[in-house]
């Protein structure tokens, strides 16, 4: 993932900023939380991209993957639409408590810039029903040049798609944010129907960390900078969390990324740890090669 990536990420100041004023105004329309659901993982399984992540000789990636982590960020379905065949292989691969994120499909988002997409958003429905209840949040993610002139596609999108069926959303241009009288309107959109604002932390668009909680889901890409950085930007994002969980936040999805991955399944274990330390969950930490663990 390249997005968002810079040469000198010492340089940067990467902490996060303070809460969008209205975040804890939605959190406090809900119960306060105990021990939220929290569902942690990579952007991907593949061996190739997390290569020191996997023993010698292990068998299927997605398998050992999921003895690892209860979630993960599909990408796969950002580039095709797959049968339930496919589905329910992959479905069958993991434990129960294991949940797919799949990102809509391209020609939806990127393609046919939400227009006239009704028939696609049926097929790309049809095929990740096949998830069943490892069916996690859908997340859509949205050209960098999708801009506000394009509000009614978004309206129309949110409106037809399927009630029930959680949904995120990540608009990468920077007037959905920086116009009050957009962000509101957007805002008001997304409350309305249930859709989580997702937060894109990386080093290179601090911009799209609007921290503006839209439902009780705080659905966050964090890209690692392959930095010494990685680990204490995670550590605010644990203390965010609690602050937010202590406001009345019960759903937390966190996936983790790096420009190069191979630190990804590293970084992940560290925040389970410090979040496991701090909420009281009991997530699993991911085996790691070699005297990685130590590191914790």
């Amino acid at each position: 993932m390249k997005f968002g990536s810079v040469d000198n990420p010492g340089n940067q100041n990467l902490s996060l900023p303070k809460d969008h004023p209205d975040t804890k105004k939605v959190l406090s329309a809900y119960d306060d939380s105990d021990t939220p659901n929290v569902f942690v993982g990579c952007a991907k399984w593949n061996k190739k991209d997390l290569k020191n992540f996997y023993p010698k000789g292990v068998g299927d990636g997605l398998e050992y993957y999921g003895k690892n982590f209860n979630s993960v960020e599909l990408n796969a379905t950002f580039y095709n639409t797959f049968d339930k065949d496919q589905i329910a292989t992959w479905r069958n691969k993991v434990p129960d408590n294991f949940k797919f994120f799949p990102k809509v499909n391209r020609y939806i988002s990127h393609l046919k810039w939400l227009n006239g997409i009704e028939e696609a958003t049926d097929d790309f429905y049809d095929s990740i029903v096949h998830f069943k209840d490892k069916l996690g949040t859908t997340f859509l993610q949205l050209r960098g040049n999708f801009k506000p002139k394009y509000f009614d596609r978004v309206a129309n999108f949110v409106e037809y798609w399927t009630q029930g069926v959680p949904l995120a959303i990540e608009f990468r241009h920077p007037d959905w944010f920086d116009d009050s009288g957009v962000a509101d309107e957007l805002y008001q959109l997304l409350e309305e129907h249930n859709v989580a604002n997702l937060i894109t932390d990386t080093a290179g668009r601090r911009d799209l960390l609007h921290m503006r909680l839209t439902n009780n889901e705080a659905f966050v890409r964090y890209v690692g900078a392959n930095h010494e950085s990685d680990y204490s930007r995670l550590d605010d994002w644990v203390d965010r969390l609690q602050k937010w969980n202590e406001q009345g936040l019960d759903n937390i999805h966190f996936f983790v990324h790096q420009n190069k991955e191979r630190k990804s399944p590293e970084l992940s274990a560290y925040f389970i740890n410090k979040l496991n330390d701090a909420l009281g969950t009991d997530l699993e930490t991911p085996r790691l090669p070699g005297n990685q663990n130590n590191l914790f």
